[in-house]
């Protein structure tokens, strides 16, 4: 008998882990939304309105073999997984890949991609008539969406606030922030770090209304619009039975290097989900959906997992607008604008997942 896989969550590793195993095995993928979203272009998608249905992917076109199930798992246990239907899926195999949550617009967070466009349009027009944006957060969110308004909007005034000292924290060199807080000094993006504001603001994030915001620091910030970029939330609420014991506090996943989870060697756990000391990128899920892959197939044959993960190096990619950035690799060293601009800027890699999907 052919083994039956159930793929939970189908983002950035979900659905590279389904399609691998596709042509060898009965997959199913359980996903609630009824387009994969491309959330490394959301940014994009959100200033220019010639990317937002760009970075929608239906999944009609992923599995040869296997079916895609549009519900929302609402219990997941060692044998299988309960929809929130109530329907009942018996899986040998068990791949969690539900990734986690961030505020709008970095993550689109409705299910339904006519209405995903639509909060993404409705925001725009918000932020087109904005003159003064606030951007709490000065991590990569933070500063790569600050790049994209003043690519659109050059002359929007953009305000950062973190209270961290420096933008990006992480395990980066001084020189690859050096050279990220020197574009946004030239494209006129004001950083107020080592501070917070002494209260929210008092509007909804996304919506167009002006307010005045005072920091800790006394510092008076007048803004028309301002937007959350900070806030990671692994979604793993649904694990129960014996894999709820492996839920961290913060809410990730315990794996081993095979990315089984401890005891489990049926169950595995990638992405975001996954409490890997790695940054959380999709680069990282793909590479974490070819492992899996790899172990299944030995099971399904008879075999132990032999394929092991190895967490990757501090790396980032990280584009202001389609023409600037800085990366980091530790084999590279601090790459430029330009070369940020080739690696991501520009295409933002859409072209890989039309492939993925059937749609080029």
């Amino acid at each position: 008998m052919t083994a039956k896989i159930a793929v939970v969550g189908g983002g950035y590793g979900g659905t590279a882990v389904a399609k691998a195993l596709d042509e060898e095995a009965d997959v199913v993928l359980i996903e609630p939304r009824d387009a994969f979203v491309h959330n490394v272009a959301a940014l994009r998608a959100l200033v220019d309105p010639s990317w937002t249905d760009e970075i929608f992917f239906p999944y009609d076109g992923l599995l040869k073999r296997g079916i895609v199930v549009r519900d929302r798992a609402a219990r997941a246990d060692e044998s299988g997984v309960t929809l929130g239907s109530g329907e009942r899926i018996e899986a040998d195999y068990l791949v969690l890949a539900t990734g986690s949550g961030y505020p709008f617009p970095a993550k689109v967070d409705v299910d339904d991609s006519a209405a995903a466009k639509a909060a993404l349009r409705a925001t725009r027009d918000a932020l087109t008539g904005a003159e003064r944006v606030l951007l709490l957060g000065a991590g990569p969110t933070g500063l790569e969406l600050a790049g994209e308004i003043k690519a659109m909007w050059p002359g929007k005034a953009v305000t950062i606030v973190d209270p961290a000292e420096d933008v990006v924290t992480g395990d980066y060199p001084d020189e690859f922030r050096a050279e990220l807080r020197a574009q946004l000094d030239a494209m006129g993006v004001e950083l107020l770090l080592g501070t917070s504001l002494r209260e929210a603001p008092p509007t909804t994030p996304g919506r167009a209304e002006t307010f005045t915001a005072v920091t800790r620091s006394g510092r008076k910030v007048t803004a028309d619009i301002w937007f959350r970029c900070y806030g990671v939330v692994p979604n793993s609420g649904y694990l129960a039975g014996g894999l709820a014991g492996s839920r961290r506090p913060d809410g990730q996943v315990e794996v081993g290097p095979d990315l089984c989870l401890p005891g489990r060697p049926r169950v595995f756990a990638i992405g975001d989900l996954a409490a890997l000391p790695e940054a959380k990128r999709a680069g990282a899920a793909g590479r974490h959906a070819e492992v899996v892959a790899q172990n299944i197939r030995a099971l399904i044959a008879g075999g132990d997992p032999v394929a092991t993960y190895a967490p990757s190096p501090p790396g980032i990619a990280l584009p202001l607008g389609p023409s600037g950035g800085a990366s980091y690799w530790a084999d590279d060293g601090v790459l430029g604008a330009e070369k940020t601009s080739e690696i991501k800027g520009a295409h933002l890699m859409t072209g890989r997942f039309r492939d993925l999907f059937g749609l080029s």
